[in-house]
């Protein structure tokens, strides 16, 4: 038989069924007695020659019925298997519209079958056993009208309690701290143990800030925050009998400080700014 004619026999099969039996015979439900929220799957099977296959449409739920996801199409035997998958909210019959089912042939054929409907009768998960319900009467109220006062003034009492607990604590008097044992200073570094550690500018800069530091004690113009050169400007007006000294000494330390020459002998430079330290200070 050629395959113009299982085409043409397709389409009469499927005129007969769409005009002379209802398509809702032909939708089984699984299970066979769902309950509310249970998975019920619609299911119909189609004959198919070989090398043709089916596209189901996409079914919309509406009213208490809902989609719970595309649907399934699988072989089984000599046919093929349409399900959907829905679930409904409420007890008693529902019925759902099926769309058409496209059967697509290997050489671009295409012929639609009507979907039709699907009924099904969905049970209660709770069953209904009281047929005629009767009024009760209304409860007993859960308070009674005399209320006991004991339990509000313990309450109170107790709070009132850790309030003054809570003063008393906070107003309780400082202790009394024993008195810190005076700190023993530590002996100063001689320079010469500096010069044998190779620290020459460690030396040179101790001896500038001494200086410095007794300088802006002396002369309040020469504070420490100058330069050097405004610092010795300051110190001329000031101080004229120690300048010369002062500035020799100053520009010593900084050429030691900052390399700016050959290193002179520092441990001597030390040893003069001591002396004018002394000097300034009396």
């Amino acid at each position: 038989m050629s395959r113009r004619w299982i085409v043409a026999l397709i389409m009469v099969a499927g005129w007969r069924t769409s005009a002379g039996q209802s398509p809702v015979d032909l939708w089984r439900t699984l299970p066979a007695r769902p309950t509310v929220g249970d998975t019920v799957w619609l299911e119909r099977r189609f004959p198919l020659p070989s090398g043709w296959r089916l596209r189901p449409g996409r079914l919309d739920g509406a009213g208490e019925i809902e989609l719970l996801g595309d649907p399934t199409v699988a072989r089984a035997g000599d046919d093929w298997s349409v399900r959907y998958p829905v679930t409904a909210w409420t007890p008693g019959p529902h019925t759902v519209s099926i769309p058409p089912i496209w059967r697509l042939g290997p050489d671009a054929q295409a012929d639609s079958v009507l979907g039709g409907t699907a009924s099904f009768v969905v049970h209660a998960v709770i069953p209904d056993t009281t047929t005629a319900p009767a009024p009760k009467p209304a409860l007993d109220p859960l308070r009674s009208d005399r209320r006991d006062p004991r339990p509000v003034l313990l309450g109170l009492a107790g709070a009132a309690a850790s309030l003054a607990a809570a003063l008393w604590w906070r107003r309780r008097r400082p202790r009394r701290l024993d008195p810190a044992l005076p700190s023993a200073s530590k002996a100063e570094v001689a320079d010469a143990r500096w010069l044998e550690a190779g620290e020459i500018r460690a030396v040179a800069a101790r001896a500038a800030g001494r200086l410095r530091v007794a300088l802006a004690a002396a002369v309040p113009d020469a504070h420490l925050g100058l330069s050097t050169s405004d610092c010795l400007t300051a110190a001329q007006r000031a101080r004229p009998q120690v300048f010369p000294d002062l500035a020799a000494v100053l520009a010593a330390l900084d050429q030691v400080a900052f390399a700016t020459g050959p290193a002179p002998d520092v441990a001597a430079l030390a040893d003069r700014a001591r002396t004018l330290v002394g000097v300034l200070e009396r």
